[in-house]
């Protein structure tokens, strides 16, 4: 993180975020330590919004909550003003641990071509695995291939297949913008991060809200998902009865990426995106 003081006051600006959020940030946080120097917040030093000495600027943001607040803010409005110009795009998820030999992401890779000549976008979280099958079958097609990307000190990089791409520091924002504009969900075999989604999108889709009639959720991959949808029926709903017996027609399981695209070209626009 950059800093400099203000030449006008004495007050802290973060130098490398320009934009209206990040300077509101500045001066609402700023507000609340003039407050706290007048004897106004019956608050200890070691709970003010720097978590450390008046005047003094803290060695990293994210110790201070009320900045961790307004990042987390800030995302989400960069994230919007990102994501809302794609208006008619397929999420592709799953694993990015697969190789460039590995079957699905060979049929990610085709599914991703399939739906750029239907001039429909790819979204994905632009790393490599199934992300990067699903961007460069888009981008080899000349569509558009998106990328919402996340920082991890290990197994995320960006795959060079992207046109656009939006990075993220929180998961459940990338998440947000991962699932906000799209028309259709694909998932691929992936580990925890991809049944961590299917499982957040199935409950948005059983609880209504997101359309289940117009946004089909396309399992592929009938080898790997079957145990899993297996466990859903029979310990799930019918030993259980935690679920109801419809909520296992929410989702589609399929082989290929043809199947995958006709799924996906037989659904109605989305309704309820606002943009």
């Amino acid at each position: 993180m950059a800093w400099m003081k203000s030449e006008s006051d004495s007050r802290w600006v973060h130098k490398t975020h320009t934009t209206p959020t990040i300077v509101g940030v500045v001066w609402y946080t700023e507000a609340i330590m003039d407050e706290a120097r007048k004897g106004s917040m019956n608050l200890p030093e070691s709970k003010l919004p720097w978590g450390q000495q008046m005047g003094e600027m803290p060695l990293d943001f994210r110790s201070s909550f009320h900045w961790r607040v307004f990042r987390i803010m800030s995302e989400f409005v960069d994230g919007w003003q990102f994501i809302t110009d794609y208006k008619n795009t397929v999420s592709i998820l799953g694993s990015a641990r697969f190789t460039e030999d590995n079957k699905w992401y060979q049929v990610a890779r085709e599914l991703g071509a399939l739906l750029a000549k239907k001039k429909i976008g790819v979204v994905t979280g632009a790393g490599p695995g199934i992300m990067e099958g699903g961007n460069r079958g888009a981008y080899e097609s000349g569509g558009e291939s998106i990328g919402i990307s996340i920082r991890l000190p290990f197994e995320q990089r960006n795959n060079p297949y992207i046109t656009k791409s939006q990075p993220f520091y929180y998961f459940f924002v990338r998440k947000v913008m991962l699932f906000y504009t799209a028309q259709a969900y694909v998932f691929f075999p992936g580990g925890f991060g991809t049944l961590d989604e299917f499982f957040e999108l199935v409950t948005l889709v059983q609880t209504h809200k997101i359309d289940r009639e117009s946004v089909p959720l396309i399992l592929v991959g009938k080898e790997f998902w079957t145990p899993l949808l297996a466990y859903i029926s029979d310990t799930v709903y019918d030993k259980y009865k935690a679920i109801d017996k419809e909520d296992m027609q929410l989702y589609h399981l399929v082989d290929t990426a043809q199947e995958a695209m006709d799924i996906i070209a037989k659904s109605p626009p989305r309704k309820e995106i606002y943009y």
